[in-house]
């Protein structure tokens, strides 16, 4: 996978998304990064993600892409 700086890797985001079930709202993404001590910049990327539900991990990183890409879906 990619690296990043600061946290925006796909990589560093998915560690920090650990222990998350699915399907999950963006909101339960960003209380499972919190409560695995994500950095802010974590935190900042997930909050940028679409306002959706995501069926698993991979829609996470489909919404990743689309963000650094400012292709917001």
């Amino acid at each position: 996978m990619a690296r990043g700086v600061g946290g925006h890797s796909p990589a560093n985001v998915q560690k920090f998304l650990k222990g998350q079930g699915y399907p999950a709202h963006k909101d339960d993404l960003i209380q499972t990064a919190r409560s695995n001590h994500a950095p802010h910049e974590v935190i900042q990327t997930i909050q940028n993600l679409p306002d959706e539900e995501f069926a698993g991990p991979q829609d996470v990183m489909k919404g990743y892409g689309a963000e650094m890409k400012g292709e917001k879906e």
